[in-house]
């Protein structure tokens, strides 16, 4: 274990909030205070090849010993549960190891030592969970980011990383957080979500999953656009097990977040300049090098920079069917983000031609969106039809929003526009017709969810552990 680095902060004495509870905090710091006398007797270099039963018992000797000297705070004291937590100290991640290991979380955020939010079912909720002080919490985070091989502290303050259970996160103190050290962790499920999970929580129609799964098998590429927390990821999971086994995939991360099942793909991931400012590798390199890998199809987990040109060169030039992500609120928000990438890449490109060859190298963008009560919808399937001069969308299908039920869930209805994409022909060349009905405009309405329905999330998701 990497030594830790003392955390000092001028904000130690200020009031803690209202829903503190302050025998809560007594217990935090009586847990780091015995945490800091482990440190200082044991040989963390040993500590791996310690038999946990005997240091079990040694934990719990010298806890024993600390709360004699606490006796006014011994009957109060769950001495079980600070055996648990001191473990957690030694071993996880301190007072939200609880928190990683319920399956319903799927964010936790934390805003300060004394607040503490998660997501369950597509909702925010204040947990009870707290840190000793801001030193407590900046040690976690460190520790965190050492495991990582990564360091954080002033000269350093920001972080993003995955960690080893494909969790993803992120951490910013000082002097860039104002009100002291904060950290995300967004959380991925071992067995990821499927397309009968999509259909059963009602974030999809039926008819939209036949005609994607149709793009997919004709090799037609798509963009799949929304804005933070939207399912994005999600959904391209979900469209990429329509991708044939026998393809080869090479998927291109910031953070590996993509659970493929296939088992012909080659995954890559970005690198951060280490300490010297040197060693970083951007998305756009790996697209580079990818395209010397002999794909099939390529997958980036999300476009945000200049990689965005070697993307649609890639799709432009024998890697059709490949599948991306961009943030955006609407698909044609989307394709404008795109063409201001583009032009941040410092070619000089008119904007008729740049927005022609992201017609032709994409045909159809996908956007989803993240609604009221935390139900996901996809929101609109559209076919990017190349004109002269640039280019138009078309929608195929799409969900309107008609209000909120008495839980504040959004309602409303999916429908079909009737409009016939230019694509099918390109389908029904490869094999893959759709049929005449799939396209028939017409309306279908949601059923009914409570708080948290219809939601890209699952109560019964089972997350890797360590």
């Amino acid at each position: 274990m990497q030594q830790e680095i003392q955390w000092t902060s001028d904000r130690s004495d200020r009031a803690l909030p209202a829903h503190v509870d302050v025998l809560e905090q007594q217990f935090q710091k009586i847990k780091t205070d015995i945490h800091q006398q482990l440190v200082e007797s044991l040989d963390l270099s040993r500590i791996g090849r310690i038999d946990r039963q005997q240091l079990w018992r040694y934990v719990r000797s010298l806890a024993g010993e600390s709360l004699g000297t606490r006796k006014d705070l011994l009957s109060r004291i769950d001495r079980e549960r600070l055996l648990e937590e001191l473990m957690s100290e030694i071993f996880g991640l301190g007072p939200i190891e609880r928190l990683m290991q319920d399956p319903t979380v799927t964010d936790i955020l934390v805003n300060d030592p004394y607040t503490i939010y998660v997501e369950r079912y597509g909702r925010l909720q204040l947990t009870d969970v707290i840190f000793a002080d801001e030193p407590h919490l900046m040690r976690i985070i460190q520790r965190i980011v050492a495991r990582l091989g990564r360091r954080i502290d002033e000269v350093s303050p920001m972080v993003d990383a995955r960690l080893p259970d494909g969790s993803r996160v992120n951490a910013i103190v000082p002097p860039l957080a104002l009100d002291g050290p904060t950290m995300s962790i967004r959380r991925f499920g071992i067995d990821p979500l499927t397309i009968d999970d999509l259909l059963g929580n009602h974030s999809i129609l039926p008819e939209m999953v036949e005609f994607l799964r149709a793009i997919v098998h004709s090799r037609i590429s798509c963009l799949i656009s929304g804005g933070t927390g939207a399912g994005k990821t999600t959904l391209l999971n979900c469209v990429s097990a329509f991708i044939p086994d026998e393809e080869r995939i090479v998927t291109i991360e910031d953070s590996a977040e993509l659970l493929l099942r296939h088992r012909h793909r080659v995954r890559l991931e970005t690198r951060p300049a280490n300490t010297e400012g040197t060693g970083e590798v951007a998305q756009r390199d790996l697209v580079r090098n990818s395209l010397r890998m002999r794909p099939d199809r390529i997958i980036v987990g999300e476009v945000r920079g200049a990689e965005v040109w070697d993307m649609l060169q890639a799709m432009n030039t024998g890697h059709d069917g490949s599948l991306t992500t961009i943030h955006a609120n609407s698909a044609q928000d989307a394709l404008a983000r795109m063409e201001m990438m583009v032009a941040m890449t410092g070619f000089e490109v008119p904007v008729n031609v740049i927005r022609q060859y992201i017609a032709s190298g994409i045909s159809l963008i996908v956007h989803v969106a993240r609604l009221a009560g935390g139900v996901r919808r996809v929101m609109q399937v559209s076919e990017i039809v190349p004109a002269e001069g640039g280019y138009h969308i078309e929608d195929v299908f799409g969900f309107e929003q008609t209000g909120v039920d008495n839980n504040g869930v959004a309602e409303g209805e999916f429908y079909a526009t009737g409009y016939r994409p230019r694509c099918l022909q390109r389908m029904k060349a490869a094999g893959v017709p759709v049929p005449e009905q799939l396209l028939q405009p017409r309306r279908f309405s949601v059923p009914t969810v409570g708080p948290g329905g219809g939601a890209m999330v699952s109560a019964n998701i089972s997350y890797l552990t360590r």
